[in-house]
């Protein structure tokens, strides 16, 4: 593994999962395989971001059934399409493998996808760079040591989406199951998408 990805590692907290020997084909997902053969599902950065694990036993979302389109990714229409979404932040940011090719970032409340570099090594990088925001650690520990530890399957939700002017604090965050909250933002993420400028949207954090 490249130097970046091993020192994340290094920080990491895990397996969620059981032992296994992934396999995902070619690629990026090779390395993902590799990854996730070596340490199988873990958390960073005070569980602000998490590292999906793959396998039915395990902690916390499992790899192919949160990419299942019926999980969430239904919701998106084809925002989603091409992800294969193997790590997500405390407030539901997806981290991706686009197509095999790239790795991004994929904006719930948007479905906007911003890349990050060629491989894990590079997002490893990334996050390592200015782990703070990136990594969303301050407000993950800000969250727990005020109302607790957030639950494996749990992640915060905006009652006002960020999109739509929502404060970025703890006053603006509810707990949600993960796959609940990206099912509230998918249809949000296509209204955005589909209609004007303008135009009114509706929601509710469910």
């Amino acid at each position: 593994m490249r130097t970046a990805l091993t020192r994340l590692l290094q920080r990491a907290r895990g397996p969620l999962g059981s032992p296994v020997d992934v396999e995902l084909g070619d690629g990026l997902s090779r390395e993902l395989a590799e990854l996730l053969s070596a340490l199988n599902g873990f958390a960073l950065f005070d569980y602000g971001v998490q590292v999906f694990h793959a396998g039915p036993s395990g902690l916390g979302p499992e790899l192919a059934e949160w990419n299942a389109h019926g999980t969430w990714k239904d919701t998106y229409g084809d925002l989603a399409d091409g992800l294969l979404c193997f790590a997500q932040d405390v407030l539901g940011v997806q981290f991706a493998i686009e197509d095999d090719r790239r790795v991004v970032s994929f904006d719930p409340e948007t479905g906007e996808r911003t890349p990050i570099g060629a491989g894990l090594g590079d997002w490893a990088a990334w996050l390592l760079e200015d782990p703070d925001p990136r990594g969303a650690g301050p407000l993950a520990r800000l969250w727990q040591d005020t109302h607790g530890a957030l639950g494996h399957d749990e992640r915060l939700l905006p009652l006002t989406p960020f999109v739509l002017g929502g404060e970025y604090g703890p006053g603006n965050l509810v707990v949600r199951d993960a796959v609940t909250a990206m099912r509230i933002r998918g249809p949000i993420a296509r209204q955005l998408n589909e209609l004007p400028e303008g135009t009114p949207i509706s929601f509710t954090t469910g």
